[in-house]
């Protein structure tokens, strides 16, 4: 079973395609994490989104923000894996394939993430350095990293 990847820009996505991706988003970051906060956000209409498919269902999503919009250097979020195609590490190659795109569009700029804190040692595991101290952000301690440019 492996993983299909589709970039989209917000305008080339039709609306069954978004309203999966919200419902998907919606169901991990605010229903099980139960934290009440605008999901959907300024930033998606400016966002590079990727679709991660299985046979055709969406099993794991991520957006890329670039440069400016949100922090100096490109940032990767809302990174998650439909729960029943947890425990098949879709994280890592989902965030192996954000990482490569990210530095291919934007190269040399590094990529800077909010991370939630108890991921810290995934993330650290590709790249990402620490450079804050924790901070609330919804109720939940996250940190910001940086994976710096090459």
């Amino acid at each position: 079973m492996s993983l299909k990847f589709d970039w989209s820009r917000f305008d080339q996505l039709d609306l069954h395609t978004f309203h999966e991706i919200v419902r998907a988003r919606e169901a991990v970051f605010v229903v099980e994490q139960a934290c009440a906060y605008q999901e959907v956000d300024g930033l998606d209409p400016l966002a590079w989104h990727l679709r991660a498919t299985v046979e055709g269902k969406l099993a794991a999503y991520v957006r890329v923000i670039g440069p400016g919009d949100k922090f100096a250097e490109p940032s990767v979020g809302r990174v998650m894996t439909v729960s029943t195609y947890r425990g098949r590490a879709f994280g890592r190659t989902l965030m192996v394939e954000a990482i490569r795109f990210t530095e291919e569009r934007y190269p040399g700029h590094g990529i800077r993430i909010g991370a939630q804190a108890h991921l810290e040692g995934f993330y650290a595991s590709l790249g990402f350095e620490t450079v804050s101290e924790p901070f609330d952000e919804d109720g939940i301690p996250h940190i910001e990293m940086v994976k710096s440019g090459s």
